[in-house]
């Protein structure tokens, strides 16, 4: 059975934005519904820092251009700040 038959997709999606990057990337691998749902900006959007553009234009350590970044998916782009962020950017964020 479908789980879309019984809860919409918006939901599985509310629901997986609730829980962890590591615990959605692990749900996109359940079945379909949940890939597409763990997959969705919605969901990643949550998991993202309320101010990561701010982020972005504020760090010297992401070399890209703000076009490329602005095209990733919220998905990509979670990982692209996990990797591509510096340790002293990290600290002076958590310092503010």
């Amino acid at each position: 059975m479908d789980i879309t038959f019984v809860l919409p997709a918006r939901c599985i999606s509310y629901i997986i934005s609730l829980t962890t990057p590591r615990d959605a990337s692990r749900l996109s691998l359940a079945c379909p519904a949940f890939k597409s749902a763990a997959d969705s900006d919605s969901v990643w959007e949550k998991f993202l820092p309320s101010d990561y553009e701010e982020i972005i234009s504020n760090s010297s350590s992401i070399s890209a251009s703000s076009l490329m970044i602005t095209s990733l998916s919220k998905k990509d782009l979670y990982f692209y700040l996990c990797y591509n962020l510096s340790s002293s950017t990290i600290i002076r964020r958590a310092f503010r």
